[in-house]
C-alpha cells in the first residue's frame, strides 16, 4: 500500500506557527472520480493560507476505491481513444476556452498559496496557453485518424511485396499524472493536454499545498462536457493502493523532489508489471556567466538570477539555483544581485508595494530554512535568510505567514564543496561560486548530476560551442542568453510546449513536454509487416505497391467525398527544350552555372547542362492539373520534395499522381463551405521510367 502524499515534500514539520480553526468548519476537498464526487471521512491533512496561516481546507482520500476509479477509466475514458487527433485536439480546445473564461475564479484561490499575479499568471494562463498550444500544433500536423503512422513504406523484399511502417496507437490504459505543489494548474494541465491529445484517460493526483486550484480547474473541466465521461478524473489526498490496480498499458509520471520520485519509482508493482514511469524531479539547475563578459553581459546574468529567485519565491523546478561566475567577476556579481534584492519588497501580495509573496507552506519555509543552515556548511550567507534579521516583512502577522527572504550564500572553494552542489533549496535561494577556466567549469557543472537547464550567459560575439558540448549532455535544455535575443527570451526557467522539459540523473531522466514527443509517450509504437495493399487498409494512406484506381474523370473534377484513396492519374508527356531551361532561368533569376554554362556543365557530374528542380516540380504541375474551375480550391503545401535524377535537354518527362491520404478539416466558422486536405503521391519519371523527382502536393478540396 502506498501511503506517501508523492506530490509534497516528503520532509513534513508539525509547528505551531499556524492559526487553529476547529476542524468541523473547514471545507474538506472533494476527489472527482467515478463520475461522483467522493468525500473521505477521516485521516484528513490540513492545508493552510500562505499569508496569513489560517487553515483553509482539508485533504484525504481514505477509503477511496482506487480499483473502481482504474476500472471506470478505462471503460468509461477510453471513448476518447475513439475519437480521432483532431476531434480530440478541438475538445481541449473547447476546454481552454472554457478554463480562461473562469480564469478570475483561480487567480482568487491562488492568493492562499502566497504567489503574487504576476506568479499565478504563469500557472494559470500559462497552463491554459499550453492547452491552446496543443491544440493547434495537432490539428496542424497530424492526420484526422485515430492511429498515428509514423514513417513512410520500408521495403522488406526485393519485388516489394512485402514491407512495414510504424504505427502508434493509443494505450489500451490509463495515465496517472503525480504533480507537484508549485503549479497546480499548469503542473496539471501541461500533462493532462498531450495524453488526452493521445487518446488515453487521466488521473490526476496533485499535492496536498495547492490542491484546490487543481480541484477547481478539473471540476470546471469536467462541468464544461467537451470530454468522454471517464476521461479525467481527480484524487485528492493520498494514492494509497492506486499502484496495485495498474498493468503494462499504464503509464505514470511524477514532478516532485528526487527522494519522492525514487520511492515512487522502486514501487514494486511498477517494476513487476514494467510499468512506464516518467519522473521530472528538482535539480540545482545553473547559470553560467562567461569568462569574457562585459558589462551589459554581467547585468543581464544578474537580471536573470534575479528573476529566478524572486518568481514564485523561487519554487520553481528549473530555477537557478548554482550561480557560475569567473572568479574575477565574482565581487562585481555579488554586489550588483544585491542591490537588485535589497529592493525587493517581500510581504502580501495584495499589498500594492509588495514585490514577492511567501512560499507554499509553513513546511516548506521550514525546509528551506533547514536546507539554508546545510548549504551554509559549505558557503557564507552574505544576504537575506532566516539566520539575519535585516529583512523587512510586509504583512499583517509575518510571523504566521510562510515567508522567506531572498538569500544569496558565496562559496570560495567549490570544488571541494558538496552541499551545494547536492542540496537543493526549494525557494529564493541561490549560491555564487568561482571558476578559472573551461574544464574547472565542466567538472563544477557535472558535480549536481543532472539537471532540467543551464543558462549560458555570454556577450553576443562570443562563441560559446565548447561550454555547450561539456553541459549538454547532463541537461534536457541549454539557454543561451545575450544582448541580441534578452528582450524576446522566454527566459532559463520557462519550459515551453514545443521544447522538452525533463533532465538526465537527478533532474528524473524524464521528459515531458517537447511538442509530439510528448504525444508519443501515451502511444504504442508497433511495426506493422504485410503487403502494399495492408499498410494502405491499416494506415488510410496509400502506400507505394499498393492498389491504384484509373478513371476517366480527372480527379481535380472529383469533391473531397468522391475521391478514393488510391486513385490514379497517368498524364501525358513533355520533353524538355533548351527554351525550357533558358526560359525558366529568365523569369526565376536562377542562373547556376549547371543550366546555363555548357562549358562548366560539362565538367560537372551531371555532364551536360540539366533543367532546375523547381522548373520540373512547375512542368509537372502543368502536366496534372486540370484548369477548368472545380472542386479543388488551392495548392495548399509540397512535402518531402526529392529531386533523385537528373533531367537533361530532350529528356521527356510523365507524371503519376495518386490520391494519397484525405483529411476532413473542421469548420472555424459556421457559413463556410465543408472541406478538406487530400495529400497526392507525385512521381515524375523520364522516359526511361526512371524516377527523377518525387514529392506530395497538398490541395484543399470542397465537400459535397
Amino acid at each position: 500500500m502506498l501511503e506517501l502524499d508523492a506530490g509534497s515534500n516528503p520532509t513534513e514539520h508539525t509547528t505551531d506557527d499556524t492559526v487553529s480553526t476547529p476542524t468541523s468548519q473547514l471545507k474538506k476537498l472533494s476527489s472527482l472520480v467515478c463520475g461522483q464526487s467522493f468525500i473521505a471521512q477521516q485521516d484528513f491533512r490540513m492545508v493552510h493560507h500562505a499569508i496569513t496561516g489560517d487553515a483553509i481546507y482539508q485533504v484525504s482520500s481514505q477509503g477511496i476505491d482506487n480499483k473502481a476509479i482504474v476500472e471506470f477509466a478505462k471503460s468509461k475514458g477510453s471513448a476518447i481513444a475513439q475519437m480521432t487527433f483532431h476531434e480530440r485536439a478541438h475538445a481541449l480546445k473547447q476546454v481552454a476556452q472554457y478554463l480562461l473564461e473562469r480564469k478570475e475564479n483561480y487567480y482568487e484561490l491562488a492568493k492562499a498559496t502566497g504567489c503574487t499575479r504576476k506568479d499565478a499568471w504563469i500557472d494559470i494562463e500559462g497552463g491554459i496557453g499550453t492547452l491552446f498550444a496543443y491544440s493547434s500544433l495537432v490539428r496542424r500536423e497530424l492526420s484526422d485518424e485515430t492511429a498515428w503512422v509514423e514513417d513512410a513504406w520500408i521495403p522488406l523484399s526485393k519485388h516489394g511485396s512485402f514491407g512495414a511502417k510504424h504505427i502508434l496507437t493509443p494505450k489500451a490504459g490509463v495515465a496517472v499524472h503525480i504533480d507537484a505543489f508549485n503549479f497546480p494548474i499548469w503542473g496539471m494541465l501541461e500533462k493532462i493536454a498531450p495524453t488526452l491529445l493521445a487518446g488515453v484517460p487521466c488521473i490526476v493526483k496533485p499535492a496536498t499545498e495547492g490542491a484546490e486550484m487543481t480541484h477547481a480547474v478539473v471540476a470546471d473541466i469536467l462541468a464544461s462536457g467537451f470530454l468522454p465521461e471517464g476521461a479525467l478524473q481527480l484524487i485528492c489526498g493520498q494514492t494509497y493502493d492506486l499502484f496495485e490496480h495498474l498493468n503494462a498499458q499504464d503509464t505514470v509520471t511524477f514532478t516532485g523532489s528526487a527522494a519522492t520520485g525514487q520511492k515512487l519509482r522502486a514501487h514494486p508493482h511498477l517494476n513487476q508489471y514494467s510499468i512506464p514511469f516518467s519522473m521530472e524531479a528538482d535539480s540545482v539547475n545553473s547559470a553560467i556567466l562567461t569568462q569574457h563578459a562585459n558589462d551589459e553581459t554581467i547585468d543581464l546574468f544578474v537580471r536573470e538570477v534575479f528573476r529566478e529567485m524572486t518568481t514564485k519565491a523561487g519554487q520553481k523546478c528549473t530555477a537557478i539555483r548554482r550561480a557560475f561566475v569567473p572568479e574575477n567577476l565574482l565581487d562585481t556579481v555579488q554586489s550588483r544581485l544585491i542591490a537588485k534584492l535589497q529592493k525587493v519588497v517581500v510581504g502580501n501580495p495584495e499589498l500594492e508595494n509588495v514585490t514577492m509573496g511567501a512560499l507554499a507552506s509553513i513546511q516548506q519555509k521550514h525546509d528551506v530554512a533547514k536546507k539554508v543552515e546545510q548549504l551554509s556548511q559549505d558557503a557564507d550567507i552574505v544576504f537575506g535568510s532566516h539566520l539575519r534579521q535585516d529583512f523587512n516583512i510586509v504583512a499583517e502577522h509575518p510571523e504566521k505567514g510562510a515567508f522567506y527572504p531572498p538569500t544569496v550564500l558565496v562559496c570560495k572553494s567549490p570544488n571541494t564543496a558538496q552541499a551545494i552542489h547536492q542540496v537543493e533549496a526549494f525557494g529564493p535561494v541561490v549560491t555564487l561560486m568561482p571558476y578559472s577556466d573551461l574544464t574547472e567549469l565542466a567538472q563544477l557543472v557535472a558535480k549536481g548530476e543532472g539537471s532540467l537547464v543551464a543558462s549560458v550567459v555570454r556577450n553576443t560575439d562570443e562563441n560559446v560551442e565548447h561550454i555547450i558540448a561539456k553541459i549538454a549532455p547532463w541537461h534536457g535544455r541549454v539557454h543561451v542568453l545575450d544582448a541580441e535575443n534578452a528582450k524576446e527570451s522566454t527566459g532559463h526557467g520557462s519550459p515551453l510546449p514545443l521544447l522538452v522539459h525533463g533532465g538526465p540523473g537527478r533532474a528524473g531522466g524524464g521528459e515531458e513536454l517537447g511538442g509530439l514527443r510528448a504525444v508519443k509517450h501515451y502511444m504504442q509504437r508497433t511495426a506493422i509487416q504485410g503487403s502494399p495493399n495492408a499498410m494502405t487498409q491499416i494506415g488510410h494512406s496509400w502506400t507505394i505497391g499498393s492498389e491504384v484506381f484509373e478513371d476517366r474523370v480527372h480527379p481535380f473534377k472529383k469533391s473531397f467525398d468522391e475521391l478514393r484513396v488510391g486513385e490514379r492519374l497517368l498524364t501525358a508527356r513533355r520533353t524538355v527544350t533548351e527554351a525550357d531551361i533558358v526560359n525558366f532561368a529568365c523569369l526565376s533569376g536562377d542562373h547556376f552555372y549547371a543550366h546555363m554554362d555548357k562549358i562548366a556543365a560539362a565538367d560537372s557530374l551531371f555532364g551536360d547542362r540539366v533543367a532546375h528542380g523547381y522548373f520540373i516540380v512547375s512542368a509537372a504541375a502543368g502536366l496534372f492539373v486540370d484548369a477548368a474551375p472545380g472542386p479543388v480550391i488551392a495548392n495548399y503545401g509540397m512535402d518531402n520534395l526529392r529531386f533523385v535524377e537528373p533531367v537533361k535537354i530532350g529528356d521527356t518527362i510523365q507524371v503519376e499522381l495518386t490520391c494519397k491520404q484525405k483529411t476532413p478539416k473542421p469548420l472555424r466558422d459556421p457559413e463556410q463551405k465543408p472541406h478538406g486536405v487530400v495529400v497526392w503521391d507525385i512521381k515524375v519519371k523520364n522516359q526511361r521510367n526512371e524516377l527523377v523527382a518525387t514529392y506530395d502536393i497538398l490541395t484543399l478540396v470542397n465537400r459535397d
